[in-house]
């Protein structure tokens, strides 16, 4: 038994629904580490229900898996509002969705992520964020959604310590290895952001907007 093996069995499990996602995903899917997956969902899914957001916002959808997690934490009126640029995945995604009851408060925009956040205004705040897509676009993204995130709501980035590639001098030239440097020297030196980086996977960043 290895230790990832270990964490799994002394974590709560995935829901049947859930466990469908990642079974399917596996099959019909040439990327499929891409989805969240059993350790991370459940940490997505309790820091979503200790924050209990009333709006959520996610970037990359992929096939639904971290929708569904995040959403399990959203108050009884709640909504989660999903992004995903792969038309492709459309059909999958709302599929996968329609599995669970959550899949009723979760709104899946298909399109480009930066392009639909420069649409949006500050209305209607965000509580949570969560930033999964386009590995070269995290700055951009950061920069798009600090105006959306209500004071003292959260952010969580994934991928941040991208295979442990983010301090290889071999990676001093892959353009995401170079991006994701970037977002995290970004946040950084931010000093309106709290911030941690947990070796959670991949690496998952979270990000409290000081009120």
């Amino acid at each position: 038994m290895d230790i990832l093996e270990y964490i799994e069995q002394h974590s709560s499990p995935e829901s049947d629904v859930l466990q469908q996602i990642t079974h399917s995903t596996h099959i019909e899917m040439i990327n499929p580490r891409m989805m969240s997956g059993h350790v991370q969902g459940r940490v997505l899914s309790m820091i979503s229900q200790m924050i209990q957001p009333s709006r959520i916002l996610e970037l990359g959808t992929f096939t639904g898996y971290s929708a569904l997690c995040l959403a399990e934490g959203l108050r009884e009126d709640g909504r989660l509002v999903s992004l995903e640029h792969n038309d492709e995945l459309e059909d999958m995604i709302r599929r996968n969705l329609s599995l669970s009851p959550l899949g009723d408060r979760i709104d899946l925009v298909i399109g480009d992520a930066c392009e639909w956040l420069a649409a949006q205004t500050t209305d209607q705040l965000y509580d949570l964020v969560f930033i999964d897509a386009d590995k070269r676009e995290y700055c951009a993204y950061l920069d798009a959604v600090l105006p959306l995130v209500r004071p003292g709501g959260w952010i969580l980035a994934d991928n941040t310590l991208w295979d442990g590639h983010i301090v290889e001098a071999a990676y001093d030239k892959d353009k995401q290895t170079i991006a994701l440097r970037a977002f995290n020297d970004q946040v950084a030196q931010d000093p309106r952001l709290e911030k941690v980086i947990l070796p959670i996977r991949d690496g998952l960043t979270i990000i409290r907007v000081k009120p």
